[in-house]
C-alpha cells in the first residue's frame, strides 16, 4: 500500500524534527509539517494528508480552529497535541473532530503508536496477515502496537501495549516487576511499584472478562506477573 501522508502542525521546531525523525524510524516516510494555522491550512490542501498531529496553541490562532476548517472536507484522523492537560480542553477537542489528544510533553514513541493505531483504523496496515504473535483469544500485530483479542482491537495505552507485548512472547513465564518496567519503561524499577500496578491493574479491565478475578493477567507473590496460555 502508498505510504500515507502525515502533516505534524507545532510552532516548536525542535519538536517537529522529533517527531519526524521518531516517525521515520517507525517506517514512515512521507512526511510534512508546519509551523502555523495558515502554513498548516496550506499544506493541507497541497498534500492531502492522511492523518494531521496538530498543536493547539499555535502562533495565528489555535489547532481546534484547522480543526473545524479541515473537518469541512475531510475525516481523516486528527490528533491533537497540546500542553494543556485539563479534562476540559480534551473533552473539547474531541467533540469539534479530533480522534485523539496527547498532553505534553510526551512520549515521541507513544506519539508514534497511536499514529499507527489511528492509520489502522482509517485502513492502512490493518489486514489479518501483519498478526505475528498468537496467545489463546489475543494476538499482537508484528510492530507490536496493537492487540487483538479474539479478532477485535483492544483500546489500548502504548504503555498497556508494551506490556501485553511482554506478556505475549513470554506465555507462562513469570516475569518480575523490574523485568517488566525496564522493557516496558526502559528505566530502573526502583520505586516504581505502584506505577506498575495501576497500568496492570487497567490493563486487566480492558483484557480480562472478570477484572476483579483476572484469569490472563495473573500474579505471583514475591515474584512478579504470569501471563496464563490457555
Amino acid at each position: 500500500m502508498e505510504q500515507p501522508c502525515i502533516l505534524i502542525i507545532d510552532d516548536e521546531a525542535d519538536l517537529r524534527n522529533l517527531l519526524i525523525t521518531t516517525l521515520q524510524k517507525e517506517g514512515f516516510s512521507n512526511i510534512v509539517s508546519a509551523g502555523s494555522v495558515a502554513e498548516g491550512w496550506d499544506m493541507f490542501q497541497q498534500h492531502a494528508p492522511n492523518i494531521a498531529l496538530v498543536d493547539i496553541m499555535l502562533p495565528d490562532g489555535e489547532g481546534y480552529d484547522l480543526c473545524k476548517k479541515v473537518r469541512e472536507v475531510s475525516h481523516i484522523p486528527i490528533l491533537f497535541l497540546s500542553a494543556k492537560s485539563d479534562e476540559i480542553d480534551k473533552l473539547l477537542g474531541l467533540a469539534i473532530g479530533g480522534d485523539d489528544y496527547i498532553t505534553k510533553p510526551f512520549s515521541p514513541k507513544e506519539v508514534a503508536y497511536r499514529v499507527k493505531a489511528q492509520l489502522r483504523r482509517a485502513g492502512y496496515h490493518t489486514q489479518p496477515e501483519a498478526l505475528t504473535t498468537q496467545v489463546g483469544p489475543f494476538s499482537i500485530n508484528e510492530d507490536a502496537t496493537e492487540v487483538y483479542k479474539a479478532g477485535t482491537a483492544l483500546d489500548l495505552t502504548a504503555k498497556e501495549v508494551g506490556l501485553m507485548a511482554c506478556f505475549l512472547r513470554n506465555p507462562n513465564r513469570i516475569l518480575s516487576k523490574e523485568t517488566l518496567f525496564q522493557q516496558v519503561w526502559g528505566e530502573d524499577f526502583f520505586g516504581a511499584d505502584n506505577t506498575l500496578m495501576v497500568h496492570i491493574r487497567r490493563l486487566r479491565e480492558k483484557v480480562e472478562d472478570n477484572p476483579s478475578n483476572p484469569i490472563y493477567i495473573t500474579t505471583v507473590k514475591g515474584l512478579g506477573y504470569r501471563f496464563v496460555a490457555k
